[in-house]
């Protein structure tokens, strides 16, 4: 009788860590999902290049950086907050070197130690980080990190996703 109770309870454990196992495969499936979401606000900041700036604007009559920004994660139901610097507190900061594609980046460019610019990671080349933002003098453009300005002006760089 105890010989079967212990092979009820082997084989009630054995299932369970199964069960598991199919729990970390779907994390992996989520993990595919959050890239094609990076990719797919990524494409629709893109959509925007050429837009001209406008302070507070997040229409295609005008955007500023975190306008930009905000209206390609809220296309996507991710709501984030609308200035640069409160956004530099969302998500979780990261290494310069683990950037990826949608990841959020920071400026103080305002001579001040404040952030006060956002970017939108678009593209990895090599040591090079593109991203897209909303110039005040050329609007929403595309830029490298590999720029004097933008490499002098970095603060950081956080995934919201």
């Amino acid at each position: 009788m105890k010989k079967i109770i212990y092979l009820l309870l082997f084989s009630i454990v054995f299932v369970s860590c199964k069960s598991k196992s199919n729990i970390a495969t779907s994390k992996r499936a989520s993990e595919k999902k959050t890239t094609k979401l990076a990719e797919n606000i990524v494409d629709y900041a893109t959509d925007y290049l050429g837009t001209k700036y406008k302070y507070g604007g997040t229409t295609n009559k005008g955007l500023d950086c975190s306008g930009l920004v905000y209206i390609s994660y809220k296309e996507y139901e991710v709501l984030l907050p609308r200035s640069s610097y409160d956004m530099s507190k969302y998500g979780k900061q990261i290494k310069e070197k683990d950037t990826q594609i949608g990841d959020l980046i920071f400026f103080k460019t305002n001579g001040k130690n404040v952030i006060n610019h956002v970017g939108l990671v678009t593209e990895i080349d090599g040591d090079d980080i593109k991203f897209i933002h909303s110039s005040t003098k050329k609007g929403v453009i595309i830029s490298s990190m590999k720029e004097a300005y933008y490499k002098n002006t970095y603060v950081q760089t956080n995934r919201a996703l």
